[in-house]
């Protein structure tokens, strides 16, 4: 079984490597998961409680789903194939026969009434070398009815003509329908449109092509999902012939993007209607509209550098847009999303330069926003309240350049009330420049409108200011800058005795720096990190060690500089296997688990007293040296000693001796008994 499954799965790579097309890819994949089946069968799937089925690959076999439905394999006969009844799978190649009959054959049923009714039957009943873009008899039944009934009563014209703009006066197989190609067809040389896309779907006019190649005498047929129009109209005509879009019409033009949008390209403009502008409030449009760098920005979020028919989507894909930062266009079932919601009202309407697709929400990216507008958007909605009960909305709404470093929710702790001191820490949450993440660098200092200075850490697995890590990528808006922080700042306020002194917690300590000489060390400038033992870590110790200690300042020394690492380690620059060299000793252990901090296998208590010269941790334990088994492993925590494989081998190794001691013991008394009988 294991041989049959890796020759199938190199059946597969090779198969696939040797395609031709992304088409071709995708129907051979589909040859070898149909194999099993029989010769010539193709695996299919079928969205279930539809009729749309696809030649997929090998992510979308695995996930078993199309447009976020779940789907069904079926199995059928590969182009070109059918079935014989009672043997396997699909041994016999169709009739080669004209166009006219093969669109019988592949169940074009209508297409070929109406050719026949159109006096088209005679021209691919006859020679030459033809391809019929056919479509399916659920293509003409969707059509309305007004239509249909109105290119049917003028046989001898209107559907004639509709047929021949279905047709080409060449044959083409799907090798020949490259992405972005076009080729004039029967009908006064109108051009039609291919797309072929990487996923293996090929459209012509934005219609997908469903069964593919289907060689016949005289051509080629193509039978295709609707029934497609002549195109002669550019992407900017279609906009503006179009009521619905006066809005955006205006907004194209204030901007300079009409001549880009007459010009050739393969653009798709996801088009706001009206109403998707009138849902935005009055005075953020009017700021936009009157902003000729933010409106630039806003349309071209709307616009694709590709052409994206609606047919070509089957999962959720992130593509670049003209304002550069990407949309991810994707589908739910029959509808088309943008960013996972199903705003797009009307689909494929094509141009000769591209596709407009119309939306029903206007689509404002970062870059056209303010700093109140892309709190907004974030998960710092109590951070924002706080901002605006500051007082400090004209600095989140203006034009000065900032960087805004907003806490997560699950910063805050409790309720949170407007105070004079919580007004002056939400200022120093805002930073005098607009600034991008990716240029800080460790050591640097950022001053804030509150006139603070906050220093930069750079860590191997983060990146902070002061306490506070970032926690999500930059949002850069019009102006200013948003920074997503994790916790709520805590601006050093004097020196690490400063912070110990403050703290009732430390009293103990106090003494002890005091008494060990080092209040001077504490004191100066430099970069010091404190895992500062509480009055409770004293008291854990016996009274006359505690006693001994105190009076032998060498000592007391000593274990107080293990406890003080070189350099400034906050919280969130900890990882596994983290380690710091403390002024006197080896090293100290740190690591993280269940979002707590530990040294050395003792946790730390309240983290992130930050002082003008270091960082204070507070822990409840006295911190001694690891032993050299230990400092082997990680220190994140108490846990259970892990059991070395020597040792299960050795206690493997010890039942399987004490087992065998008993079966001889067993056999031994057997034969006893037997011999005193």
């Amino acid at each position: 079984m294991k041989v049959l499954v890796l020759v199938l799965g190199l059946a597969l790579v090779l198969t696939v490597c040797v395609a031709r097309s992304p088409y071709q890819a995708v129907l051979q994949h589909s040859r070898i998961r149909g194999r099993m089946q029989g010769q010539n069968v193709c695996a299919m799937q079928q969205i279930k409680g539809a009729d749309k089925k696809y030649f997929t690959n090998c992510k979308q076999w695995y996930h078993r789903k199309i447009c976020g439905k779940p789907t069904v394999i079926t199995y059928e006969c590969c182009p070109g194939y059918e079935r014989i009844p009672g043997e396997k799978g699909c041994p016999a190649a169709l009739p080669l026969v004209n166009i006219y009959n093969t669109l019988g054959v592949v169940g074009a049923t209508t297409t070929q009434m109406y050719s026949e009714r159109a006096k088209l039957k005679e021209e691919i009943e006859g020679p030459g070398s033809f391809t019929f873009f056919a479509p399916s008899n659920e293509a003409w039944a969707a059509l309305p009815t007004e239509i249909l009934d109105a290119l049917v009563s003028n046989v001898n014209i209107e559907l004639l003509n509709a047929l021949h703009y279905h047709m080409v006066n060449n044959r083409l197989t799907s090798e020949e329908l490259k992405h972005g190609s076009t080729f004039a067809s029967m009908y006064q040389d109108f051009h039609v449109h291919i797309h072929h896309y990487p996923n293996g779907i090929v459209t012509v006019n934005c219609a997908r092509l469903i069964k593919t190649d289907q060689h016949a005498t005289n051509g080629i047929v193509h039978v295709v999902d609707r029934v497609i129009t002549a195109i002669s109209n550019n992407v900017n005509t279609l906009i503006d012939v179009d009521d619905d879009l006066e809005t955006l019409r205006t907004a194209m033009a204030a901007a300079g993007l009409t001549a880009m949008l007459e010009n050739e390209g393969q653009y798709t403009v996801f088009a706001p209607t009206n109403e998707a502008f009138e849902k935005i409030p009055q005075e953020t449009l009017t700021r936009i509209l009157g902003d000729p760098i933010a409106l630039r920005d806003l349309l071209n979020y709307h616009i694709l550098k590709t052409i994206q028919c609606a047919e070509s989507i089957v999962t959720g894909t992130p593509m670049e847009t003209l304002q550069g930062t990407t949309l991810e266009v994707g589908c739910d079932g029959d509808q088309m999303t943008l960013n996972g919601k199903a705003v797009i009202t009307k689909k494929d309407q094509l141009g000769t330069n591209g596709v407009v697709h119309y939306i029903s929400e206007l689509l404002i990216p970062d870059s056209a926003k303010v700093l109140l507008e892309l709190a907004e958007g974030s998960s710092v909605a109590t951070a924002t309240k706080l901002f605006v009960e500051a007082g400090l909305s004209p600095q989140l709404t203006g034009s000065e350049a900032l960087t805004l470093l907003a806490p997560l929710d699950e910063a805050f702790k409790g309720s949170v009330s407007m105070t004079p001191s919580m007004r002056l820490l939400m200022t120093n949450h805002i930073l005098k420049e607009q600034l991008s993440s990716k240029a800080l660098y460790h050591g640097q200092e950022l001053e804030t409108l509150g006139g603070l200075k906050l220093r930069v850490f750079v860590y191997r697995n983060n990146l902070c200011i002061e306490n506070a890590c970032i926690a999500a990528h930059d949002k850069t808006g019009r102006y200013a800058t948003l920074f997503t922080v994790d916790k709520v700042l805590t601006p050093p306020m004097g020196t690490v005795m400063d912070v110990l002194k403050a703290d009732d917690r430390f009293s103990v300590l106090v003494g002890a720096i005091q008494t060990a000489g080092m209040t001077e060390l504490l004191n100066q400038q430099g970069e010091l990190t404190f895992f500062a033992p509480t009055n409770a870590a004293f008291s854990a110790m016996s009274q006359p060690e505690r006693n001994k200690l105190m009076r032998n300042r060498q000592e007391l020394s000593a274990l107080l500089r293990y406890h003080l690492g070189e350099g400034m380690l906050v919280s969130g620059g900890v990882s596994s296997h983290t380690r710091q060299k403390p002024l006197q000793g080896e090293r100290l252990e740190l690591g993280v688990r269940n979002y707590t901090v530990y040294v050395n296998r003792v946790p730390v208590v309240d983290a992130d007293l930050m002082a003008t010269n270091g960082v204070v941790h507070a822990v409840n334990s006295i911190i001694k040296p690891l032993p050299p088994k230990v400092e082997r492993e990680q220190a994140d925590g108490p846990a259970t000693p892990l059991r070395t494989a020597a040792s299960s081998r050795a206690d493997s190794k010890g039942f399987r001796n004490d087992d065998l001691f008993q079966k001889v013991v067993r056999s031994r008394s057997s034969r006893t008994m037997n011999k005193s009988q």
